[in-house]
């Protein structure tokens, strides 16, 4: 699924080429674009306020311009009664100004109570998918009642389209906050809690979504692509991501594997079938089969790879990947492997 033309930056010497910030999306992330019901509840609600606060504001207009033509000059009178029949006016003009200020703001309030209410509920056969926020990657979990056919991915949701999908959040860290403006609200990631969204994609695309709660150095660089697919195609995906890695298949990617579990790697990350059994990071299993590296920083392509494992700290400072000590040779085999795990 390609992008657009990658972007060539310099920082220290080192030249990558980033994601771009609609990189492989199918449309703009807007939450004004919605492609989902709780999106669309959303969007609607923007609306409602826009609609609300613009009326509100062109009334106000209105009794200030009215105001201002029939005013007239101001003379100092101490001495004269003032007219107690105005100041009646201007009374109930005021009271009724408040009263109707407090029901709009009653009424809008209900409103955005009953829509977020709605992103909780979800049916009980749903697709359960557990999400933990990392500074800073999405660890994500398939759920299921069979323990055989749970997995683990990261910083790539796939879901089907036009079933609803329960994700339940929770974070080992700081407050994040899971954002994917076209199919959802936001929905908060908060230490010691399990909170919970539903959503529902109404047709296939890929959608970009965000931690939308500062969260430290690289939290701009905490991104996370949904991919919305038809029920086979996702059933297919499903089962694929349930099996091992496929072992290597070249002398370059068994040398890259020989590597990858003799360095700290297999300490950090863990590899299905394998040896590496690691939870510091993300689980690369499947790696070769996702878009991005470090939650969308870059296109998942072998010379970002190399790149990226000889200098993370480069294009990605304070994260808590380090440094690879691999020459070059090291490195090309060591990114064939993880290439090839699909």
């Amino acid at each position: 699924m390609a992008g657009p033309p990658q972007r060539a930056v310099r920082n220290g010497g080192l030249i990558w080429l980033t994601a771009p910030a609609l990189g492989a999306c199918s449309q703009v992330q807007s939450a004004l674009s919605p492609e989902g019901d709780k999106a669309q509840a959303v969007a609607g609600l923007f609306w409602l306020f826009t609609a609300v606060c613009a009326a509100v504001w062109l009334i106000v207009i209105a009794i200030m311009v009215v105001a201002v033509l029939r005013g007239r000059p101001w003379e100092a009178a101490p001495d004269v009664e003032p007219d107690r029949r105005r100041e009646h006016r201007v009374g109930i003009v005021v009271t009724s100004g408040t009263a109707i200020t407090v029901v709009i703001l009653i009424v809008l309030t209900f409103a955005s109570f009953l829509t977020n209410m709605g992103f909780a509920g979800a049916p009980d056969l749903a697709l359960t998918i557990r999400i933990s926020g990392h500074q800073w990657w999405w660890q994500i979990n398939y759920e299921a009642h069979d323990p055989s056919r749970r997995f683990e991915t990261a910083n790539e949701l796939h879901i089907p389209v036009g079933q609803e999908v329960r994700l339940q959040f929770e974070s080992p860290d700081v407050i994040h906050s899971f954002w994917v403006p076209n199919l959802a609200g936001k929905q908060d990631l908060i230490p010691g809690r399990l909170t919970q969204l539903t959503l529902m994609a109404d047709k296939p695309g890929v959608y970009r979504g965000q931690c939308a709660e500062y969260c430290g150095a690289q939290h701009a660089h905490m991104v996370l692509y949904v991919v919305v697919q038809r029920p086979q195609a996702f059933a297919h995906w499903f089962n694929a991501q349930i099996g091992s890695a496929h072992p290597p298949q070249t002398d370059e990617q068994r040398r890259g594997q020989m590597i990858f579990m003799a360095r700290a790697c297999a300490t950090c990350h863990t590899i299905g079938g394998t040896n590496a059994g690691g939870i510091v990071g993300p689980d690369l299993t499947h790696f070769g089969s996702r878009m991005t590296i470090a939650a969308g920083t870059l296109w998942n392509k072998q010379p970002l790879l190399e790149q990226w494992i000889a200098a993370p700290q480069k294009i990605k400072p304070y994260t808590r990947m380090p440094s690879a000590d691999l020459d070059r040779g090291e490195l090309h085999e060591v990114a064939k492997y993880l290439e090839s795990l699909k």
